[in-house]
């Protein structure tokens, strides 16, 4: 349980440091118009430390750790967080800078929310053999 407390907590703070950024670059560059470094901290904050603190308490519920689909969903659904955002920070500091992007950071963003789907369907794969049978409870 302490994993899924510290992976929020984690999310938590790179939400916070994310919209610091988002607002500090865009201010020291003038920058006015749109750009995904706008929706960083809500994607870390929603998708991360607000993911975590659900699954925590459904932890608490149905020991979803019990399972071995339990880790490989945590690592894999990070592993695809990590990498969309991370091309989200990229993209959006390229655009307030005046930078090209190229059709690269493009396939990365897909491949970062496909990794991150196939992360959230090993969690529900893992919570709904967690979930006890109709009368078994």
């Amino acid at each position: 349980m302490k994993k899924l407390y510290y992976a929020a907590h984690t999310y938590m703070i790179l939400g916070v440091i994310s919209g610091l950024y988002y607002r500090e670059i865009t201010k020291l560059s003038d920058f006015t118009g749109d750009t995904q470094l706008g929706v960083v901290h809500t994607h870390l904050l929603a998708l991360g430390m607000l993911f975590y603190l659900v699954v925590l308490a459904l932890e608490k519920l149905f020991t979803l750790s019990a399972s071995r689909l339990f880790n490989w969903s945590f690592w894999v659904y990070n592993a695809g967080l990590a990498l969309t955002v991370l091309i989200m920070i990229i993209h959006g500091t390229q655009t307030v800078l005046g930078a090209q992007t190229s059709a690269m950071i493009s396939g990365l963003a897909g491949l970062g929310h496909i990794v991150l789907t196939v992360g959230l369907v090993l969690f529900f794969i893992n919570l709904g053999k967690r979930i006890p049978a109709k009368g078994s409870s």
